[in-house]
Order: structure tokens, then C-alpha cells, then sequence
């Protein structure tokens, strides 16, 4: 049994060495980088954890922290939330009454904010939101600034994200009933279960595997989103939209402060880690 196993490692050998050129190895560059003070030209000083130590009194960074935690909400969330209604009524409601297209239909609408470039759909939102032109502000019949007010502009992110993120859990739901046995749904419409108790009692524990999946991808995309921030609103006004990876951003490329920078995007690196690790937990004991 050995030696038929011994084979397969080779197959494992290309993806190892990918693995390894893309993750570990820049990762450990980066945590290299993050104990020195360098500017990107020049030789790197030593410092230690010089640049740990002033991340835990920087208000920038934890502030850019509890920004992240509204797009966790935001990204995650929420969009799995509504997107286990929507996935439920296209599969159980929609695709029953009006037929499969119909459904494949909207499924296809509500997923083509994720097909969209990040920098494509930002710039439509930017023009949408303008103060003076925008659409939103036209329909509506108000006088905002929804990127430029500081009250505003993290609602406004935050919004325009569960909008981009909304498809890709219809998408994962919907495909995970269809393993679902329609035996389980015919025999609760036959003993009068309404929609909504379908959908609670069979629905979203048939499906729980699918649902630790987005709420894990999304978190983690939500921790390390940079392109929205960056197309919208640059992390401003102020630090008012202002989130880890943007930070790091700034101090890599602006402020020329790479070891900050580095010690920024480690933390962030090892938080997501810890992350994945605390869902994964929590799913096998669900299992």
C-alpha cells in the first residue's frame, strides 16, 4: 500500500513549489522587512520589533481595524444572509412557478457585480455618488456627498460592497441545493410547511457546509480588501474609510516606510490566518 501511495507525492511536487515561490517565500520576505527601518533604496537597518511596538499606540491602525470589522459585515455577513433568502426563493419559489431559466436568469443578474473589474465598477459608483451630478443624489432628491461627508462615506462603502458581494453567495447556495433530495421539500409542501419554514428547517441545514464556505472566503476577502477603498474614496475623507491593507499601501508606496508598511500587512497576514483557523475549527465540530 506504500509504495502505490509513494506516486502520488509527485503530483503534489508542482503545486508545493508554486506554493512556496508565491506564498511562503514572499511571506517570510515580508516579515524580514517588517523588523528593519528601510525606505526601499538603500540597506535595511535592524530594528527588532521596533515597528510592532508602534503599531500597538498607532490610533490609524486600530481605527483602520474597526473599519474592517463594518466590511466584514458588510462583506460577509450580510450578503450571506440575504443571499440564503434569495438562493432559497430562486430554487424553491422562483425556479417551481416561473421555470429554471427564469431563475438561472436572475442568478446570472445578481453574480454580475462579481464578473465586473473592481476599478470599473468603483468608478461607476464614483460617478453615482458625485455631490453634483450623480445619479443617487438625482433619484433621491438630496444634496449629499456620500464619499466626501466622514459620517458618510464607510455607510456608503459598505453599501456599495454588499452590492458587489451579494452574487457570489446566491451562486454558492443555490448550487449547494442542488444536492439537496427534493423529496425533503415535497414532503414538507404536502404537510402544509409554509415557504418560510422550508426554508428554516430544511434549506439552511442542508446547505451548512456552503454556508461556512462564504462566511469564511467573504471574511477574508473583506480583511484584505484593498481595490474598492482605493478606487472610491482612497481611504479618506480623512481615515474615515481608512482599513489595514490600504495602510500598509500607504506606508509601502507614499510614505516610502517599508518596514511599517510590512509590519502592517504581517499582522494582517497572520490574523486571517488565525481566522481561517477558528472557522475551520468550528465547522468540524459542526460536522
Amino acid at each position: 500500500m506504500r509504495v502505490r501511495t509513494r506516486g502520488y507525492w509527485l503530483y503534489l511536487v508542482p503545486s508545493l513549489v508554486l506554493f512556496t515561490a508565491v506564498i511562503v517565500v514572499p511571506f517570510l520576505m515580508n516579515v524580514g522587512a517588517s523588523l528593519t527601518r528601510w525606505s526601499g533604496v538603500g540597506t535595511p537597518r535592524w530594528v527588532g520589533f521596533d515597528n510592532y511596538a508602534r503599531l500597538l499606540k498607532d490610533e490609524r491602525f486600530w481605527q483602520s481595524f474597526q473599519h474592517n470589522a463594518g466590511l466584514i459585515v458588510a462583506m460577509a455577513v450580510v450578503p450571506t444572509a440575504i443571499g440564503l433568502v434569495l438562493a432559497a426563493a430562486l430554487f424553491d419559489y422562483i425556479g417551481k412557478r416561473f421555470g429554471p431559466r427564469t431563475a438561472s436568469a436572475l442568478r446570472a443578474a445578481y453574480y454580475l457585480p462579481q464578473v465586473l473589474p473592481v476599478a470599473v465598477a468603483g468608478v461607476v459608483w464614483g460617478w453615482l455618488l458625485h455631490p453634483l451630478y450623480g445619479a443617487v443624489n438625482e433619484m433621491l432628491g438630496l444634496d449629499l456627498d456620500w464619499l466626501g461627508d466622514p459620517d458618510l462615506a464607510l455607510a456608503t462603502v459598505m453599501a456599495v460592497m454588499v452590492w458587489f458581494q451579494l452574487g457570489y453567495p446566491v451562486v454558492i447556495f443555490m448550487a449547494g441545493l442542488q444536492r439537496v433530495d427534493p423529496a425533503y421539500y415535497e414532503a414538507a409542501e404536502i404537510d402544509g410547511a409554509s415557504w418560510f419554514r422550508r426554508f428554516w428547517h430544511i434549506t439552511i441545514p442542508q446547505i451548512r457546509p456552503e454556508i461556512f464556505v462564504v462566511l469564511l472566503t467573504c471574511t477574508i476577502a473583506a480583511l484584505k480588501v484593498f481595490g474598492p477603498i482605493f478606487v472610491l474614496t482612497r481611504g479618506g475623507p480623512g481615515n474615515a474609510t481608512m482599513v489595514p491593507s490600504y495602510f500598509s499601501y500607504l506606508n509601502f508606496f507614499q510614505k516610502s516606510n517599508v518596514g511599517y508598511g510590512s509590519a502592517i500587512a504581517t499582522v494582517l497576514a497572520l490574523i486571517i490566518i488565525v481566522v481561517t483557523f477558528l472557522f475551520l475549527r468550528v465547522q468540524e465540530r459542526e460536522q
